[in-house]
């Protein structure tokens, strides 16, 4: 994974957490466990019945064991993407392990 990765440095991208959190923000680094260092971060927080939050985050780390995707964003797309008016269930945990 962390070949892929080296192509998203730098870059915005999209990182979908096993706790069902999205964070967007600009690759700057990760390490061997892929926990990744994101700048101009923010959390885009879903809602059935608000549009999109944007958490606004700045410099964040993202831990290489919580992480579940991550894509890179076209960044011509998302901006024209009307956050207030989009509204969807937030995304579950993904469970881990047996319970």
């Amino acid at each position: 994974m962390s070949g892929a990765l080296e192509s998203y440095v730098n870059r915005p991208v999209s990182v979908i957490t096993a706790d069902g959190r999205n964070f967007i923000g600009t690759l700057k680094g990760f390490d061997q466990t892929i926990n990744l260092i994101l700048d101009e971060t923010h959390e885009r927080v879903f809602s059935a019945s608000q549009g999109i939050e944007q958490v606004v985050l700045g410099l964040h780390i993202v831990r290489g064991d919580n992480i579940c995707v991550v894509g890179e964003i076209d960044e011509d797309i998302d901006q024209r993407l009307d956050l207030h008016n989009i509204k969807a269930e937030p995304l579950n945990a993904v469970p881990h392990g047996a319970h």
